[in-house]
């Protein structure tokens, strides 16, 4: 039967609008008012991973969502949807009407709305659909916030939102605010929804050779952070911050309440001691581990330093890198997460993921298992379902924006030098029109 709620002698109709409500506006005042003249109003409130499954996760989390939804005249109460289908809730609440705008008729959300019709007629329901309110845009409320900018609290906790929200998020590469714009605003529309980075990766290789200085933490601490300035202030996704060995303990401290101020949403240290190597030199040149006593005291004291509960600290193990295994691996993985380090990064240089897909499956398995990074450069033909199916829960694209810069701007140069003129290199350029409206405030 039908749920129906009643007051006194009258019997009100049920009504249900399922919507994301991260920023309101008058279309979704339309429909919440189109709704409430039918009857009493149930929102099937979307959760972050139901909307994280087609689109970025949205700016307030469900609760804060919630609490506005919940706060609009006409809406009676307001539920969790859980996925993007509406079929589940509907079958629970039962209601003789479902009230949508009428913008989702054609395209990927055609499907969607067919199986709510389908549903509803299971009961004898109907679908009302309201006019799309012209005038605003979803996508241009979005554009104008990101113009605003957000602030370090907002930032720092977006990684681990997205972390409860979606199964893998995805980093790529920085090395100065030009490279950070085109991480936060590259994107692709495909079937599933829009696909782009959820956030950026503050690399010491690319950051130091972007500087012209060796990999070897030449840049000092103050010369990294004057490049995470620029790019905080032109961009809103997430930051880790790659952090070589933390240095001391002592001088780690001051790191993280550094970056934590700053809005970076992690740090990751690996563990190895002395003057850094970069780790794909492998065996090649001598590297050494720090003992895992020692690495868990710098842990525990950069945990204890952190003022904030969303920062996180991942520990990046080597062992892989310096061909000791996979036990080894694990052993370490285990004392660091009893450290109290907030997850993991496994590192290999194998052309195949099959030992970090070895050591996946041992990691998945323990009691105390924590997010899990990946940083597929070396055996780059492995997509993100292979990584995701495996448990990964972070990839991170370590080096590629760097890597595409340099050969382009060489080839550009030697053309120049080549021809004594620069016509030839206008098909690989970017016109200077593209460029200038790709930075805030141009116009």
């Amino acid at each position: 039967m039908k749920k129906q709620f009643c007051r006194g002698q009258r019997v009100t109709k049920s009504v249900y609008v399922g919507m994301s409500a991260d920023l309101i506006h008058p279309g979704h005042i339309n429909i919440l008012k189109r709704a409430a003249e039918l009857g009493e109003v149930t929102v099937g409130l979307l959760t972050d991973k139901a909307i994280a499954s087609y689109k970025r996760v949205p700016f307030m989390a469900w609760e804060q969502r919630a609490e506005v939804v919940g706060n609009l005249k006409g809406v009676v109460r307001v539920v969790p949807q859980h996925t993007l289908d509406y079929v589940p809730n509907l079958r629970e609440y039962r209601p003789d009407y479902v009230v949508h705008g009428d913008d989702w008729q054609t395209g990927v959300q055609a499907k969607t709305r067919q199986a709510v019709i389908d549903a509803l007629a299971e009961w004898g329901g109907e679908l009302v659909e309201v006019a799309y309110t012209q005038g605003v845009s979803s996508t241009q409320l979005n554009k104008a916030l990101k113009e605003i900018g957000t602030t370090p609290d907002i930032r720092r906790a977006s990684l681990r939102r997205m972390l409860h929200a979606k199964p893998l998020v995805r980093f790529l590469d920085l090395h100065n605010a030009l490279s950070g714009l085109i991480i936060e605003k590259a994107f692709i529309d495909t079937p599933q929804g829009r696909r782009e980075f959820d956030g950026m990766w503050a690399s010491s290789l690319t950051d130091s050779t972007a500087k012209g200085k060796p990999d070897i933490e030449a840049v000092d601490t103050t010369g990294r952070m004057n490049t995470l300035n620029e790019v905080l202030e032109v961009t809103t996704k997430p930051i880790i911050y790659d952090g070589d060995t933390g240095g001391k303990p002592e001088h780690f401290v001051f790191t993280v309440r550094t970056l934590e101020r700053l809005g970076v949403s992690a740090v990751i240290i690996e563990d190895k001691t002395g003057l850094k190597k970069n780790s794909l030199f492998g065996t090649d040149v001598a590297q050494t581990q720090e003992s895992i006593e020692a690495f868990s005291d710098k842990i525990r004291m950069g945990k204890l330093a952190q003022q904030s509960e969303d920062f996180m600290i991942f520990a990046r193990l080597e062992s892989l890198i310096l061909g000791k295994g996979v036990d080894h691996a694990m052993e370490r993985a285990e004392a660091f997460l009893e450290a109290g380090a907030d997850g993991i990064m496994i590192h290999s240089r194998q052309k195949t993921p099959d030992e970090v897909f070895e050591f996946c499956r041992r990691y998945n398995k323990l009691e105390n298992r924590k997010p899990l990074v990946a940083v597929p450069s070396s055996y780059n033909q492995t997509t993100e379902q292979e990584l995701e199916d495996n448990g990964v829960n972070i990839v991170i694209y370590a080096n590629q924006l760097l890597r595409s810069a340099y050969p382009a701007m060489l080839g550009t140069a030697v053309s120049i030098l080549k021809h004594a003129r620069s016509s030839e290199c206008d098909e690989r350029m970017m016109p200077i029109k593209e460029i200038l409206e790709l930075i805030p405030g141009t116009k």
